[in-house]
């Protein structure tokens, strides 16, 4: 088995701001897994807020890679939760590993997984943290989308949705505010925004502070975020958020983010299925978690300037499987 790891810039269409910063290229690492002349391959966004690097995930592949030199695929995949920690470098491991074990067997991954073949699934649209009157020209220009979901910041919250909402006022919508908020603003925020017609705020204050969140009003419900990464963290979210936000990166891969998934369902939350800025390659293996999900944020490549010649099909915000020349 022959494991290889690079960087890959996507450039985007535009700017996409959130409360930590801006961007103009999606930073991803891909991985190809090479085996009895078979290839499969995943891709994962290091994330700075997690201590993530391009480099350090470069790095953490190739030591991995060098471990599971002599393996097959399927001794493996048993080895990857024990060779790295939940995380992007994981999350590309264990997405490279169910696609060449795909190509080799001629089984989707679906399958493999027990999963039924997926069908597509609607998904918002992000829209960049900027002024409220810039977010509701930006609005107006989607209104005919079904569904919307808006990054927040904090001061001046309540203006940038209420111009959203007026420019599209029979959209969906759901907000971001990416750990941006203080204690104080979440139940006034939330009664207003709920006012609004928002229907879930995502990640409200920072994750070392989840616990002010069991002593808050909040009407409209809370989504967890940053504050959910896998089965582990579950437990002490109950109280707290009513959904949590799967994404590959953060829970390290499929196996991991499906596991999740059902273990959070059990526990009565909510799911939503997110995603980084990042291509169709990885958005593919996430189609699988999102089905049936309440929530689907896979909008990453909609904000691209381009995309891998296999990209999966959107209509629009809908989102189609991969092909399997892509992925799975």
């Amino acid at each position: 088995m022959e494991l290889s790891a690079r960087h890959l810039s996507w450039p985007l269409a535009g700017t996409f701001a959130i409360s930590r910063g801006a961007k103009t290229t999606a930073e991803v690492v891909v991985a190809e897994i090479r085996f009895d002349g078979a290839l499969g391959r995943a891709e994962c966004t290091p994330y700075p807020r997690y201590d993530e690097t391009v480099e350090s995930v470069i790095g953490e592949l190739e030591r991995a890679g060098k471990a599971l030199a002599g393996q097959g695929p399927e001794a493996a995949h048993t080895m990857t939760a024990s060779l790295l920690p939940a995380g992007a470098a994981r999350n590309a491991l264990d997405c490279a590993l169910w696609d060449l074990r795909s190509k080799l067997s001629g089984q989707s991954v679906a399958s493999l997984v027990g999963e039924p073949s997926p069908g597509p699934v609607q998904s918002v649209y992000t829209l960049s943290l900027d002024t409220p009157e810039a977010m509701g020209e930006a609005a107006r220009a989607r209104a005919h989308l079904p569904r919307m979901k808006l990054k927040l910041a904090g001061d001046g919250d309540l203006d940038r949705v209420a111009a959203v909402r007026e420019n599209a006022p029979s959209s969906t919508l759901i907000v971001d505010a990416n750990e941006g908020w203080s204690v104080a603003q979440v139940e006034p925020f939330s009664a207003e925004l709920g006012a609004l017609g928002v229907d879930m705020i995502e990640q409200p204050l920072p994750a070392a502070d989840d616990a002010l969140l069991a002593e808050v009003e909040h009407p409209v419900p809370l989504c967890a975020d940053e504050s959910c990464h896998t089965r582990s963290d579950l437990a002490r979210l109950a109280g707290r958020y009513e959904f949590v936000n799967i994404k590959l990166d953060k829970a390290g891969g499929l196996t991991e983010a499906l596991a999740l998934r059902d273990a959070a369902r059990a526990d009565g939350f909510k799911i939503m299925v997110g995603c980084m800025l990042a291509s169709s390659l990885a958005m593919a293996p996430a189609v699988l978690v999102a089905q049936g999900a309440e929530v689907v944020d896979l909008d990453g490549p909609l904000w691209l300037a381009r995309d891998w010649p296999d990209a999966m099909r959107y209509d629009v915000t809908l989102a189609y499987p991969a092909a399997p020349a892509l992925w799975g």
